[in-house]
């Protein structure tokens, strides 16, 4: 039974699976659209959008910077990425209210028939 159970498993341990959820997110911010999986997509697109906000808090008046860039790099594991997304990601959606990702759907893939999909940060509502 699968009762209460969180998340998606994907047929990975759990290094596996942490390590591949890290490397799609910080890909996803570097070239701020991705080609991957439908499942892949849905499962860091949470992830992705919370790094995102914690960007946002750590920026907002009265927020620690210090910190908030401090947890998004041991995450990320890249200070490159994480200052991309302090400087230029976090400004950008500082009037948004979440929803900073974009799900497209593809179809099938040729070779095993997987349904893929393109994630992507959305254009920020001036």
């Amino acid at each position: 039974m699968r009762h209460r159970v969180a998340g998606r498993i994907l047929g990975r341990d759990s290094g596996h699976r942490k390590a591949l959820f890290r490397n799609l997110i910080r890909e996803l911010y570097i070239h701020e659209r991705i080609v991957t999986t439908e499942a892949k997509a849905r499962a860091i697109r949470a992830d992705a959008e919370k790094l995102i906000t914690k960007a946002k808090r750590g920026l907002a008046e009265g927020g620690n910077r210090v910190h908030a860039q401090r947890q998004v790099v041991a995450y990320l594991n890249d200070k490159g990425v994480a200052t991309k997304l302090f400087n230029e990601l976090a400004p950008r959606y500082q009037n948004r209210n979440g929803g900073y990702t974009r799900i497209i759907k593809l179809g099938k893939r040729q070779g095993d028939a997987a349904d893929m999909a393109i994630i992507e940060l959305v254009e920020a509502a001036e």
